[in-house]
This record gives structure tokens, C-alpha cells and sequence, in this order.
């Protein structure tokens, strides 16, 4: 007979520290995988995950078809049980492909040129307002314009773009293409760049683009932070300050708002980021500013 356990089992074996719902097991958030994010109670299907403000974040649709955005790890149920979401194996294999094609492709989609030394700079060159807008260009065309021998210089603004322009001395050989922010009817700068369009003997020589946004940190897609749009910020409030607020970012001084840029710029990976209007007009610069015999 075997001997009676006087005291019964040990309370103390086993995983005792294990929470009730059991440990968080990794799982990789799919497409359609539902569920539910433990702080909102949010329940929905995964739509993706990507990389922006230099996390993972997965986007859940709730059966009414709104959208949000949650931080890829722990912190999620499937069927009541914790798990923590790993980017898809789907996403990891669709990573090394995109891998491989940029290699053939520089970030503005064009053929890269392999071996290509830059070119020595010609008399034409870019102009845009500011130290972020070049940033960014370079970013992106940076490529491309060393190769064809393109300079892009800040104005620091475009008050005196007439002044600008006339210093520049356009000519043959030697073109100016101008990128502007905000340009849209009515505004200060629409203003300013119909009378630098109507300054005579000019038009073979500049082009004047724009784009509409207050400020070319809008002109990355906002899905790149998480959002589905870039948030309105009350009149009144500086608008790159509110932006950081929103985003929970610190933004007391300069060197905050710098690096906020930083972030930002840090989640655009090609002209597939960035908004069609600011497309079109870059690539249309280029064109102008590289015509064969301008």
C-alpha cells in the first residue's frame, strides 16, 4: 500500500508565479489575426505591421472598420490567452525581397548606377526653403543628382525670391529650379512666386514648383508615424511644436524640434513614403534643370 501524503501536495511546485491567463507566448501578427489589445480592450484583425518613429506597429480594424495603431510585443489576447506579437514571417521574407531590389534601385525608384562616380557640379542647381526640405531631397534624389551633377542649396526662405533669382543670373547652361512650401491659391507665398513667374526673359531658365503642405515634414505619409493623417494644429500653436506634442515627443527647444526631424526623416525609405504632390514637383525639377542641351 503506498504511504498516505499527510500534508498533500506542494503548493510551492510548479510555475506558481505564472499568472492566470497563463505566460505571453510569441506569435507572429498575420494578416487577419485577430485580437485584442489589454489596456484599450481594442479588438481587431491585424491590416499590417510596419516600422515608424523608429518602432514596430501593428494596425488592427475593429469590426466597424475604424483603424488604430498598437506597439508590435507584449500586451495582446488571442482567444483570451497573452501573446506577444512578432512581425509575420510573411513580412521578414518580403523584407529580404525588397532588399534585393533596392540594391538595383536608388531610393527614387530610379536604376542605380553602379560604380558611378558624381559628376562635377554644372551651372545649374535646386533651390529650396530650408535645411529640412534639402535633407530630404537628398534623401531620396540625393542619388540621382550625383550623378547628373546637380546642386541643391537652401534660399532660407522665399520673401525676396525675385532678389533671389536675378543674384542667380539664369541662363543657357544654366537653370534654376525652385521648390516652395505651402504653395497653394490665396497664401503669401502664391504671391510671391507669380511675381517671380512674371520677371522677364526668365521663363526658359526657372521653374517654380511648390507643394501644398504648411510644412515639408508633411509631406511624408503620415502612416509612416502611425497615423492615418497628419493631426490639424490650432492656429496660433507653432505648428512643428504641435506636431512633437502630438506625437508625445519633447519639443521646449531648437535642438528638440531637430531632432524630431531626425525621427522623421529617419522613417522615409524611399519616394514610396512621401506624398505624390512633393513627388511631381522634385522629379520635375530635375527634368528641368538636366534637359539635355538647357
Amino acid at each position: 500500500m503506498p504511504p498516505i501524503d499527510r500534508y498533500g501536495s506542494d503548493v510551492l511546485s510548479g510555475d506558481w508565479r505564472a499568472p492566470k491567463r497563463g505566460r505571453s507566448t510569441p506569435l507572429p501578427a498575420e494578416p487577419d489575426l485577430v485580437v485584442e489589445e489589454v489596456e484599450t480592450g481594442w479588438v481587431g484583425a491585424v491590416v499590417r505591421v510596419e516600422k515608424a518613429g523608429g518602432m514596430h506597429v501593428v494596425h488592427l480594424e475593429d469590426r466597424r472598420g475604424r483603424t488604430k495603431a498598437f506597439p508590435l510585443g507584449p500586451g495582446f489576447l488571442v482567444d483570451g490567452a497573452p501573446v506577444t506579437l512578432t512581425p509575420p514571417a510573411a513580412a521578414a521574407s518580403a523584407r529580404l525581397a525588397d532588399a534585393r531590389r533596392a540594391e538595383s534601385r536608388t531610393a527614387s525608384g530610379s536604376v542605380a548606377v553602379q560604380g558611378a562616380r558624381a559628376r562635377v557640379a554644372g551651372g545649374s542647381r535646386i533651390y529650396v526653403e530650408g535645411r529640412h526640405d534639402a535633407e530630404l531631397v537628398e534623401k531620396v534624389w540625393g542619388d540621382d543628382l550625383r550623378v547628373e551633377g546637380v546642386v541643391v542649396e537652401l534660399m532660407d526662405g522665399v520673401d525676396d525670391l525675385a532678389g533671389i533669382i536675378a543674384e542667380f543670373e539664369p541662363g543657357p547652361g544654366r537653370r534654376l529650379g525652385v521648390l516652395v512650401d505651402h504653395l497653394v491659391p490665396g497664401t503669401k507665398e502664391a504671391r510671391i512666386v507669380e511675381q517671380a513667374r512674371a520677371l522677364p526673359g526668365l521663363s526658359r531658365h526657372v521653374k517654380v514648383l511648390g507643394h501644398p503642405y504648411v510644412d515639408v515634414w508633411q509631406s511624408v505619409r503620415p502612416e509612416r508615424l502611425g497615423w492615418q493623417q497628419w493631426p490639424v494644429i490650432p492656429r496660433g500653436t507653432s505648428w512643428k511644436h504641435g506636431i512633437c506634442a502630438e506625437l508625445g515627443w519633447p519639443h521646449a527647444t531648437q535642438a528638440d524640434i531637430a531632432r524630431a526631424w531626425k525621427r522623421i526623416l529617419g522613417t522615409v525609405r524611399s519616394y514610396s513614403d512621401l506624398e505624390p504632390t512633393l513627388l511631381a514637383s522634385v522629379e520635375e525639377l530635375i527634368d528641368f534643370v538636366t534637359e539635355p542641351g538647357a
